[in-house]
């Protein structure tokens, strides 16, 4: 298994370019936001019958979800899996207020869009295919690989 050290070395390598790098420092999130949201959306009555916890931020199939993704992250790094443990915990409880105010599946799927337009244009832009074609594992790299970035001090 590669670290995360592997992993944020090979993800660079497509993700040099200063204006691919911006698009992506909005977009991966946005994009990772969007699916906690589409998560959020699908009915989760069984959940939330056998828990009955009347907790509708974790009774839900993003919260499931995100504990097995969490899994991923502690295997590489338990200090990124607190990153991202408190990033997936904003991200359910602004689409839980989201949810109150409009359809959270349809807001959802307007930012999922919308951020993997910018995505591409980001790779067109860099001249490089994005690091998921050839492993899907970059997809759960590039919110950690954009934290890592925003957030640390090297």
């Amino acid at each position: 298994m590669r670290t995360l050290d592997q992993w944020f070395a090979e993800y660079a390598v497509s993700h040099q370019n200063p204006k691919n790098k911006a698009i992506h420092y909005i977009c991966v999130p946005a994009i990772y936001f969007s699916i906690v949201g589409l998560l959020m959306s699908i009915p989760s009555a069984i959940i939330a019958n056998t828990l009955q916890l009347n907790a509708p931020i974790i009774e839900n199939w993003a919260f499931l979800v995100l504990l097995f993704v969490l899994v991923f992250y502690i295997r590489l790094s338990i200090a990124m899996a607190i990153k991202i443990a408190i990033f997936s915990i904003l991200c359910l409880v602004v689409n839980y207020y989201i949810s109150q105010l409009f359809p959270l599946w349809i807001f959802s799927l307007i930012v999922f869009a919308l951020a993997w337009v910018g995505q591409f244009y980001g790779h067109n832009i860099e001249g490089k295919k994005p690091s998921f074609l050839k492993d899907l594992q970059f997809l759960l790299i590039g919110p950690a690989w954009v934290v890592e970035n925003l957030f640390s001090k090297k």
